[in-house]
């Protein structure tokens, strides 16, 4: 429905309530309000002016409103003086944060009373009291999960009286996709702004089981200290962009962006959004929230995964296989071999099945088969309970290092003297500072390396549009792939002995072992496609591997990495590399790196070298 009314300007002359006459400075101060700039989602234009990152003409009433500010507030005064007659289709019901803002700032004591009933049940449903941020850590396997994802949940006032969260609204803003793009056009559209973002408030336990992984990812709960009239506001100018279309951009203005812009509104004077001119990486957000004072509390919750892992830890390799037994067939419950265990062990054992079933029903539908499996499982942990599972809070998100890295370097490759100059946009790789971050899960984007040799001789070393790798390791319960996909500008060896640099696209897939607890050892076979000057066919393909050793240890993170890449024209390529990052601080580290080349176009080149790698974002 369009919002803009075509009788606007007639009705302020023949109704009986007409907009008053208000001096122009004064109009003009108030259309420079940061809050009235933040209700209409203003930004100063590249050239100068005002946009609005609202891309949804309904949202003004003024034509020129989308870039014209105090042109929006002229039309909202004379709109709120429609007559009262227009029920819900009033601009009062549905702008409620411009009237209540206005209304204050102008002392409007005349404007007229439209019911507004179906907005005054909304709100009064959602009965809005507290705020909690919610932030699911990163999930690599989803394309818009990958740097994790955050979300504002709206409690009533009787949240911890009644312990109902779950009756709580969530509010979320995402892409809106219609249809079922595959991964490689969900991110290119995501990259590009291809989806509209949406805001919605819906129920939490229906946006919990909407984002089903969640249950399988460690969420972390941040109380913020808004009041109840701060959490109204918030809500009241969501009503306002009820079906409002924004761009939606994966690294900027994505659901982690538009939750600040909430809340800059909820608390006037605060500034969240200026923080991020280029990229809003969510746990930079989370972190900007809680550098802004707004944290009272921080709760956490294990996934199911991390539960079940921490519930079979103790259990050797065959009662392991008890564990997968049982949450097959629950009859073995009363078979002679499992009865003759201790009861103590019995007890851990019975609990883990019960724990892979619920791991394992995650975005299934839920069967008879499955549901009596659960229920004998459950009565046989009553009568034999085991002890409270106790999982220790690992660090912090937002306490990790920051997302952006400048580096600076140094080194020999082979008799030749360089410095070498970077910049990563975003945001991790296996041998960074892993505070905040799970081993072996790699994402970086954009990545540009340049390189100075002692002769003044500069040469574009890589561009890497994105490298992404997810090192999970395998065990007796839970077996996921590990995968690893690259693609950008890098340097190879090249016929002459000097180096070329290529376009490529690579990937692979295998698995990774837990090495004690904190080392992993991977293999992958990998798949290549190159461009490269020195071979015939303008795009060449090549098959491989990638395997290696990743541990943490008490100084820093090591790897050593062993690749080869077998092409169909006959070339190959194999390299050995070792990287140590020393962690001097949270976003300052030291890292070596030595590395040995090998291909058939070229002699063996042996290269070192040292790194000062500071996180800034």
């Amino acid at each position: 429905m369009k919002r803009i009314f075509p009788y606007l300007a007639l009705c302020t002359w023949i109704t009986a309530h007409a907009a008053p006459q208000m001096p122009a400075e004064r109009l003009d101060t108030l259309a420079a309000d940061p809050y009235w700039i933040a209700l209409g989602h203003w930004e100063t234009g590249k050239l100068g002016g005002w946009r609005s990152y609202v891309d949804d003409e309904d949202f003004f009433l003024a034509k020129e409103g989308p870039g014209n500010p105090g042109a929006e507030l002229r039309a909202t005064l004379e709109a709120l003086y429609q007559p009262a007659s227009l029920g819900d289709q009033h601009p009062q019901c549905t702008y409620p944060a411009r009237t209540r803002w206005l209304r204050e700032q102008l002392q409007l004591t005349d404007l007229p009373q439209p019911p507004c009933s179906e907005y005054r049940a909304w709100y009064a449903d959602i009965n809005p009291h507290s705020t909690v941020l919610v932030f699911p850590a990163a999930y690599l396997n989803s394309p818009s999960s990958m740097f994790g994802h955050t979300l504002l949940r709206i409690d009533q006032p009787d949240i911890h009286e009644n312990n109902t969260a779950m009756l709580s609204y969530a509010l979320n803003f995402g892409a809106f996709i219609e249809g079922s793009d595959n991964s490689i056009l969900y991110a290119w559209k995501g990259l590009m702004g291809g989806y509209p973002g949406l805001f919605a408030l819906v129920p939490y336990r229906d946006k919990l089981k909407e984002y089903s992984r969640l249950e399988n990812r460690d969420l972390w709960e941040y109380r913020l200290n808004l009041s109840p009239e701060e959490t109204g506001r918030m809500v009241e100018h969501v009503w306002e962009l009820k079906q409002i279309r924004f761009d939606y951009y994966f690294f900027d203005e994505n659901c982690s962006y538009r939750l600040l812009e909430l809340l800059e509104i909820a608390r006037p004077g605060i500034e969240l959004t200026e923080q991020f001119p280029i990229t809003a990486i969510p746990t930079d957000t989370v972190r900007a929230v809680k550098d802004a004072g707004l944290v009272e509390s921080i709760d956490y919750r294990a996934s199911r995964e991390k539960e079940l892992l921490a519930r079979a830890e103790p259990l050797d390799s065959a009662e392991q296989q008890w564990v997968l037994r049982l949450a097959e067939d629950d009859r073995l419950l009363d078979a002679p071999e499992f009865l003759a265990l201790p009861a103590p062990r019995r007890a851990l054992i019975q609990d883990a099945a019960f724990r892979l079933l619920r791991y394992r029903s995650v975005g299934e539908e839920r069967t008879a088969a499955s549901a009596g499996r659960s229920y004998r499982l459950l009565q046989s942990i009553n009568r034999n309970p085991p002890p409270t599972l106790q999982l220790d809070r690992p660090d912090l998100p937002e306490e990790g290092h920051e997302s952006r890295t400048w580096q600076l370097g140094a080194g020999t490759r082979e008799d030749r003297a360089y410095a070498e100059y970077g910049l990563r946009m975003a945001y991790h790789d296996l041998n960074d500072n892993l505070s905040g971050f799970p081993l072996g899960a790699q994402i970086e984007i954009l990545q540009l390396k340049l390189r100075q040799y002692e002769d003044n001789h500069w040469q574009l070393q890589r561009l890497d549009l994105a490298t992404i790798r997810s090192l999970t390791p395998r065990g007796d319960l839970l077996k996921p792939w590990s995968w690893q996909v690259a693609g950008g500008l890098e340097r190879v060896l090249g016929e002459d002995g000097d180096e070329r640099l290529v376009s490529h696209l690579n990937g692979g897939v295998g698995g990774a072992w837990q090495l004690g607890g904190d080392a992993l050892g991977f293999a992958l076979a990998t798949a290549r496609i190159e461009h490269n000057e020195d071979f015939a066919p303008f795009v060449a393909t090549a098959a491989g591997f990638n395997t290696g050793l990743l541990w943490h240890n008490p100084v820093g993170t090591l790897s050593l990495e062993a690749a080869g890449d077998y092409f169909h024209n006959g070339e190959v390529r194999r390299r050995l590399s070792l990287n140590q990052q020393w962690e001097i601080s949270r976003n300052l580290g030291l890292r070596l790196t030595a590395q040995r080349e090998f291909s058939q176009l070229a002699a063996p080149v042996n290269e070192v070298m040292l790194e000062l790698k500071w996180y800034h974002y």
